[in-house]
């Protein structure tokens, strides 16, 4: 059992970032490369992930309950580091959840990050998403893209495969490829004028290379943990009340609602590094 922390709204603890699974690994990667001065908890529903088959309600319950602990362990501000807890969950737990629980703590997304420079990078003005299913069928991209960029025109793609492929370590394999190749072929087909395509979903990078490999050379692909990072820390520089409740020690804590063992073993994957040291936690 990990201990409680104080809940009060003065006190200080590290940075949270939640994800169903190991995508958001990469999400926490470029933060720390960025800011490793500061504490972060990084939480995996590992035993009830893929979220992105999921209905909106289930996402919303269970992330609502990954916030709720990140909460009681101290955590200040929570990154959604899964792009379909973002698009399902996020705008009811900041304006229905958060108030109840502490109007002082934050809960943010990568959706937003990820888009508010999307029009400074398309030429033509046609920005492809590829994503989970779950995430292509909340619109939450088009949504938010028209919000700041109301003349681009965005086309979305599902590819239900991808997470599974990274989650049981095959996306190295020529199965991988076949899928791979299917869904950004189906994507350009819908519009062939896309010259900008975002990986909306934090397992992605791992499937770069393959990525890169179908995708012709002229369309700029945009991943998620660089955009990200830099949100974060621009959001530290514009919000110093919130900067100086987040513990820096640089230290990292993981925590894994499936098994320790398994997530040791693909965190060395996302993370690129040999080893990480992880406790099992429940939400339910």
């Amino acid at each position: 059992m990990l201990p409680a922390t104080d809940m009060s709204p003065s006190a200080c603890g590290p940075i949270g970032v939640f994800d169903s699974g190991y995508g958001g690994l990469t999400i926490l990667k470029g933060i720390r490369q960025l800011m490793p001065e500061y504490d972060y908890i990084y939480l995996g529903d590992n035993a009830r992930t893929p979220y992105g088959t999921r209905s909106f309600e289930i996402v919303y319950e269970f992330t609502l309950q990954a916030v709720k602990k990140m909460f009681e362990l101290g955590c200040q501000l929570v990154i959604l580091g899964c792009n379909t807890a973002s698009a399902k969950a996020l705008r009811s737990i900041q304006q229905i959840n958060l108030p109840q629980l502490d109007p002082s703590r934050r809960v943010l997304g990568v959706i937003r990050p990820t888009v508010e420079c999307i029009g400074e990078l398309t030429k033509t003005n046609h920005v492809g998403i590829l994503g989970t299913v779950g995430t292509i069928k909340s619109a939450s991209y088009p949504i938010e893209i028209h919000k700041i960029w109301p003349d681009v025109q965005v086309t979305g793609q599902a590819c239900p495969m991808w997470v599974p492929l990274v989650e049981y370590n095959e996306f190295t394999t020529e199965g991988a490829d076949y899928f791979i190749q299917k869904d950004i072929e189906e994507l350009l087909q819908q519009d062939p004028q896309i010259d900008t395509i975002i990986l909306g979903c934090t397992h992605y990078p791992l499937l770069l290379e393959k990525i890169r490999k179908y995708t012709p050379s002229h369309i700029q692909l945009i991943s998620q943990g660089d955009y990200v990072a830099k949100s974060l820390q621009n959001y530290m520089e514009r919000h110093p009340e919130m900067d100086a409740r987040c513990t820096k020690q640089g230290l990292c804590r993981f925590l894994t609602t499936e098994s320790v063992e398994k997530f040791e073993e693909s965190a060395a994957i996302f993370l690129g590094q040999e080893k990480v040291a992880v406790q099992h936690i429940s939400l339910e």
